[in-house]
């Protein structure tokens, strides 16, 4: 491809938008967000080092190429060297006035640490030493050679960091100091010496003196680390795709390590966990950007700042206004101050909690920043489900603190609660939580890149070093994890897998619950408390979502509790009361079984006389608490076995029974034991007779309806008579009967008809008149492509796409989730779990089949959902597409269904246009 542009300069961003016609979301592919942003920065008029950036077709291209540079590519990065030499007046590789240079990458979609920088390229003792007679600061220059030699040994020649560290640790013991600052000269340069030791150890040649061969090895290392380990673990997790390749940024270094007037910082333009207006961050002075990412020093809080360098301070809080000014977002931002002047070395959209990005997207649309639309679409459902993250219960951490179980504090950097077992190292934390199933708190000093695996396998993440800008919090605070960092109290022994807080010591599978809210660190398990939703800000974005969405969201509730809880969250109905889950508990299960076991019309009905006080107790309490609002109930539709006795323990009962007549001691114990055996020989008949081979797909729904009418007779009167109760109390009662599992119109149109005149009576006797309507499930093929004639007997159809999942697939969810589903998943046989998301190709075009063919027999037909398939992101916007009138989920998932369907209409372009 000779002629092609891979290197472009930040002066040539125009150039750039040119050749991707002007399209920034293009761009960000071609630069990688780090260098489109910094090229916009220099373009805006921000103070921004001259640099240059290599493109992700390139990298695309030289991984394509099994490692060598497309044609022209290393000539083009020289030249752009040339023109940083000319706006710098500094020249590569001379010793007079060296230039000095980074090396980043650089992905269209963030991936914080998880790819490799090299800074300092170009020092070797040459330009070292022309450095020290430029500088006259000999300390500074040999710090940043030896940083030099270890990232380069790093992350070029893989040598484990730990070689380098350990060394530096040996001379801090050495010369009686605490932190890297206090090192002076001469242990730089003694350090710098030692590690080029370490690097010819480690790799059998010496570190490269050519500082045009440093630049070239580097930003080689760089393509290749988008293919690196850690890098696949982090798009696999995050979602990003494996083919978008890194871009290299090429920057003139500039230093935050030059003395006292020297500093470098990560900055928040906003609060990353609780959203405040309020620029948040960490930095150092006298110290080099990776000092305060890595968390090996204690930093400082951006607001002192203001004190140690006022100006810089106020400089950077002006920046940080006009960049998100315009961005119109909260902004991550890297700085550096060399000799008093600030230098922005980065700027991206930042990473925040769940809570963070509901309050910054509300509160930039009452800024005028952004629209409701856009505050909407900033904000993703699965943020909203880490919203709902447990918490402690008030009582627990009370109890907690007076029992004495608070082990430390540190940084409250992502919220929410977890407890488990104490894992040291990222390997562990995964293999324990994977292959076992333990819940696992990952505990390291630090964290670094390497440690992601880990970190994503952990319920919670704890760190004794490290600030609010820390790798570990940055991860953290993507994936919904609690962490606290920062525990400076901690002492954690990694070679005696313990750690200890004084004379405290809990050892690797002791149990930890840490709090991300308070920065709360327990010993032991603490109870969690589901939390309350009433933030006022998710609150009012909730509101602008509800204003956009055009598709109902309903819960699926069975109780009254339920109940309550789905309309506190927003639920506008019960999509879905199963009704035979009433039956289970323990008073009503005795007649539920006799009546299926009966075997004379007087005991059916005295079985279902004793059940109707409980159904209209049942239905009464879900009216009351859904007032005014629609409440579908399915009549009773349970694979009958799980109602008939246990055949096994019959059997076993009776062989117990038999033994017994043959030791009886009189005659009267004889005939109470053979009447018992007569009466358990009738139930073993009765329970063989109606067990099934394959009972999902027996004598359930309509079908057990039509077989036994007495009892869905009776769930039809306990209805209506329940809603004339709430009637009378002046509650408006909307019910709707959903006659479930219906494979043909001729079973809606018999079992509706003996139904609705049980209904007309019921309210004949009381006087009184009731809204309502009856439906069917759609949960089989048959009934999806026969829904013209379905239609002619339902007023609403309620999509059940559980079974009908398992019927289009023929496959068992229980089964195959436990079996091959899984496999199939990871070998990519199928994209998704259909159980979790619906199949767009298969269910979903039966669900397009029924819908079209049920509304042209019936205009008005009322169509939902009502599987779990209906908190379901991407399911809700197939359910939008199809022109569905609801969806009906659980209800701790309707506040995310009621953002998912917002997402949908915006992306249909239905409204906030």
């Amino acid at each position: 491809m000779k002629n092609k542009k891979w290197v472009y300069l930040f002066s040539e961003l125009d150039q750039a938008m040119a050749y991707v016609n002007d399209d920034w979301s293009a761009l960000r592919g071609l630069f990688g967000g780090k260098g489109a942003n910094l090229a916009d920065m220099h373009r805006i008029g921000v103070p921004v080092p001259p640099g240059f950036t290599v493109t992700t077709e390139a990298c695309n291209a030289y991984l394509a190429g099994g490692g060598v540079f497309p044609d022209d590519m290393w000539d083009q990065e020289l030249h752009a060297l040339m023109a940083i030499e000319e706006m710098t007046g500094k020249t590569f590789g001379d010793g007079d006035n060296p230039l000095l240079v980074s090396c980043r990458s650089g992905a269209k979609f963030s991936m914080p640490g998880m790819m490799d920088t090299v800074l300092n390229i170009g020092l070797n003792d040459e330009t070292a030493k022309g450095l020290i007679a430029h500088t006259q600061d000999p300390r500074f220059v040999y710090d940043a050679y030896r940083r030099l030699i270890q990232m380069f040994g790093a992350v070029v020649m893989g040598i484990p960091d730990e070689a380098f560290e350990t060394a530096i640790e040996q001379a801090k013991r050495k010369a009686g100091v605490a932190t890297d600052a206090e090192l002076n000269a001469q242990d730089w340069e003694a350090l710098t010496q030692q590690f080029k030791t370490i690097f010819r150890s480690r790799t059998q040649v010496d570190f490269p003196q050519d500082p045009v061969e440093q630049l070239k090895m580097a930003t080689e290392a760089v393509f290749k680390s988008w293919n690196g380990k850690r890098a696949v673990d982090y798009r696999n997790a995050a979602g990003i795709a494996h083919d978008l390749g890194t871009a290299v940024n090429i920057v003139t270094m500039v230093f935050g390590n030059m003395g006292d007037d020297s500093a470098t910082g990560v900055a928040m333009t906003r609060n990353g966990a609780t959203g405040e207006p309020k620029i948040e961050g960490d930095y150092l002075i006298n110290a080099q950007g990776e000092d305060v990412v890595a968390g090996i020093r204690m930093t400082k809080d951006i607001d002192a700042l203001a004190t140690d360098m006022p100006a810089a301070y106020q400089e950077l809080q002006t920046i940080a206004t006009k960049l998100e000014q315009h961005y119109r977002d909260m902004q991550d931002i890297e700085f550096t101050i060399e000799k008093g002047k600030l230098w922005m070395l980065q700027t991206r959209d930042g990473k925040r909690t769940a809570h963070a990005a509901v309050r910054i997207a509300v509160d930039m649309e009452e800024e005028g920043l952004i629209t409701k639309a856009e505050a909407v679409a900033r904000v993703a459902p699965d943020q909203i489900d880490f919203f709902l993250h447990h918490q402690f219960d008030t009582k627990a951490i009370a109890e907690a603190h007076n029992a004495g179980q608070l082990l430390a504090r540190g940084l409250n950097v992502s919220p929410g609660a977890a407890f488990g077992v104490v894992a040291f190292d990222a390997d562990l934390a995964e293999s324990w939580a994977k292959e076992q199933g333990k819940p696992v708190i990952m505990v390291r000093p630090e964290t670094k890149p390497d440690d992601v695996h880990g970190m994503l396998a952990a319920k919670g993440i704890l760190t004794s070093r490290g600030g609010r800008t820390s790798h570990a919090a940055l991860v953290a605070r993507q994936f919904g994890k609690p962490a606290v960092v920062g525990v400076s109290a901690l002492t954690i022994d990694l070679n005696k897998r313990r750690m200890s807080v004084g004379d405290r010591v809990v050892l690797e599978g002791d149990w930890l619950s840490l709090d991300g809210n308070t920065g709360e660190v327990f010993t032991g398990q603490l109870k969690t408390m589901v939390p309350d939703i009433r933030d006022p800000w998710l609150i009012k974005l909730l509101g602008w979502a509800d204003e956009i969405r055009t598709l109902g969201v309903w819960a699926n509730a069975d109780y009254p509790a339920d109940a309550q809880r789905a309309r506190e969250y927003g639920a506008q109905g019960i999509g879905l009361c199963r009704s035979e889950h009433m039956f289970f508990e323990s008073e009503r299960l005795p007649f539920i079984q006799q009546m299926i076991m009966a075997t004379l019309p007087i005991e059916r009905r005295e079985a279902l006389k004793a059940l109707l006080p409980f159904q209209r107790e049942d239905f009464a309490g879900l009216f009351r608490e859904m007032d005014g609002l629609p409440v579908i109930i399915r009549l009773i539709d349970p694979p009958l076995h799980e109602f008939l006795p246990d055949l096994v323990e019959l059997i076993n009962e009776l062989a117990d029974l038999k033994m017994r007549v043959q030791h009886a001691g009189n005659l009267a114990e004889v005939d109470h034991l053979l009447q018992q055996i007569r009466t358990k020989e009738r139930i073993r008949a009765q329970a063989e007779r109606l067990r099934e081979q394959n009972p999902m797909l027996g004598l359930r729904g309509v079908r057990l309806g039509i077989q036994i009418p007495e009892l869905t007779i009776m769930q039809v009167r306990a209805i209506f008579e329940a809603a004339c109760e709430v009637t009378r109390e002046e509650i408006t009662v909307l019910p709707k009967v959903m006659i479930p599992l219906t494979s043909h119109a001729n079973e809606l149109k018999v079992q509706r008809a003996v139904l609705e005149a049980e209904a007309k009576k019921v309210m004949a006797e009381q006087g009184i008149t009731i809204d309502y309507k009856f439906g069917t499930m759609i949960e089989l093929p048959r009934a999806a492509l026969t829904a013209d004639r379905i239609a002619e007997y339902a007023q609403f159809f309620s999509f059940g796409t559980n079974d009908l999942t398992q019927t289009t697939f023929g496959i068992s969810r229980d089964d195959a989730e436990s079996g091959f589903l899984m496999g199939y998943i990871n070998h990519d046989i199928l994209p998704d779990n259909p159980f979790a998301t619906l199949d767009r190709d298969g269910v979903g075009e039966l669900m397009r089949i029924a819908v079209a063919k049920g509304r042209r027999t019936r205009a008005d037909l009322e169509c939902g959902i009502c599987g779990e398939h209906g908190g379901d992101p991407a399911s809700i916007a197939l359910c939008h597409e199809l022109g569905l009138d609801y969806v009906s989920c659980s209800p701790f998932r309707v506040p995310i269904a009621r953002l998912a369907a917002a997402h949908a209409a915006l992306k249909a372009g239905a409204k906030g246009k």
